[in-house]
């Protein structure tokens, strides 16, 4: 599945995150600069791949991170052979695809505790301007947890819509997954509020709400036992 960590002894898996995740931004770069030519695709793809065989990980597992972008990419090389030409439309999906594949090569090799330890780490100096270390490896944990769940989604989703006979309707796809995907995102909040995300805000709210009705009732109390007491 797509994002999720698979152990192993490989030379990738032994690297540090923070080489990997620099690793990863340099290839994206070179590749952005440098990959203007279908020839160009395909020697990218092959890096990828030989890089997935580097970390025990045949083109079946590659093929994994790939699948759930076949329709997007579909209609992005629709477009563009529209606008442009099949060369670029290549290039373009092209380029999409080798990323992607990089991205999902580190996560398949590298823990989310190590990744957010690392990100915890690059950020610390950023305290000072307000920035939440935490926070933010909390947000690349539920982002990096969250792709398999919406994958997963869709191709529920994709499964219930061949089988009522409406493969080829996309609001018979697009409407329940949003929609599911709306209510997983409110579980998911709900969840994190129970565990204590962001007590300090509500504690705040609470308080407030708390001492302006407890005042109020309690003045009310007193104005009544006085009244009692003068009677």
């Amino acid at each position: 599945m797509i994002g999720l960590y698979r152990p192993g002894t490989s030379l990738l898996h032994r690297l540090p995150a923070g080489a990997k995740l620099l690793l990863l931004m340099a290839a994206v770069i070179v590749i952005l600069i440098l990959v203007r030519r279908p020839v160009d695709v395909a020697v990218a793809l092959a890096g990828v791949t030989a890089a997935y065989a580097v970390a025990g990980f045949g083109p079946r597992v590659l093929l994994a991170q790939l699948r759930p972008l076949l329709w997007m990419i579909l209609i992005i090389a629709a477009f563009q052979v529209w606008l442009t030409t099949p060369a670029r439309a290549t290039v373009v999906c092209g380029v999409l695809l080798v990323t992607v594949g990089a991205a999902g090569l580190v996560t398949l090799t590298t823990r989310v505790t190590a990744m957010l330890d690392t990100v915890g780490r690059a950020l610390g100096p950023l305290r000072r301007l307000g920035v939440d270390p935490d926070r933010v490896g909390l947000l690349l944990a539920l982002t990096i947890r969250l792709v398999p769940v919406l994958t997963d989604i869709v191709r529920e989703v994709s499964e219930a819509r061949k089988a009522r006979g409406l493969q080829w309707s996309i609001a018979a796809l697009a409407t329940p997954v949003v929609v599911r995907a709306l209510r997983t995102a409110d579980a998911l909040g709900d969840s994190l509020v129970a565990r204590g995300v962001d007590d300090g805000v509500d504690d705040g709210v609470d308080n407030d709400r708390d001492d302006g009705v407890d005042d109020g009732v309690e003045n009310d109390h007193d104005d009544g036992d006085g009244d009692n007491g003068d009677r």
